[in-house]
């Protein structure tokens, strides 16, 4: 199995209805789609019999700042049989303050893993993953206003009355 086999098999399933780029200069290679195809792509890559991407390593978010106005959730797929690694690349427009938070289909329906992962990226980074079956918070209180990983985070002084600075 080669990057541009998995490529070429993407674009016949899915073209014209999905547009895929490629990032060679990644590491691993990545392909780049649009947010709302991310399980629908995700779901081809785990049952294609010759590829079978059956381990999600990761998913990772990210904000790139104002500037660019986006965040980005990254997908680190791997095959066990075929001992191949793959990155999916999705790019959300950045939602303004009081906005509804920016939106990526779940894919912890394919993966248990995705599961944590989703909501670690939504917590932090401010993603809503739809059709997520249990999206809350997992590493601060369930009452904490923000997401402490984007650029635009102000930490609070206090929280309950205790200094958050120290």
């Amino acid at each position: 199995m080669q990057f541009e086999d998995i490529v070429k098999l993407l674009q016949e399933k899915l073209k014209p209805a999905v547009n895929i780029e490629t990032d060679m200069g990644a590491t691993p290679q990545a392909i780049i789609v649009p947010a709302a195809h991310i399980a629908q792509i995700c779901q081809i890559l785990q049952e294609n019999p010759s590829m079978y991407f059956d381990y999600l390593a990761c998913i990772t978010a990210l904000d790139n700042g104002f500037e660019a106005g986006t965040l980005e959730v990254i997908y680190n797929l791997y095959s066990i049989s075929y001992n191949f690694q793959l990155m999916i690349k999705v790019s959300v427009t950045r939602n303004k303050p009081g906005e509804p938070l920016p939106s990526i289909p779940t894919v912890s329906h394919l993966w248990q893993a995705a599961n944590w992962h989703e909501r670690e990226a939504y917590e932090l980074v401010g993603i809503h993953f739809t059709g997520h079956p249990d999206l809350r918070r997992i590493l601060l209180p369930v009452d904490w206003e923000g997401h402490p990983l984007r650029t635009d985070y102000v930490e609070p002084a206090s929280y309950h009355g205790i200094s958050t600075y120290e």
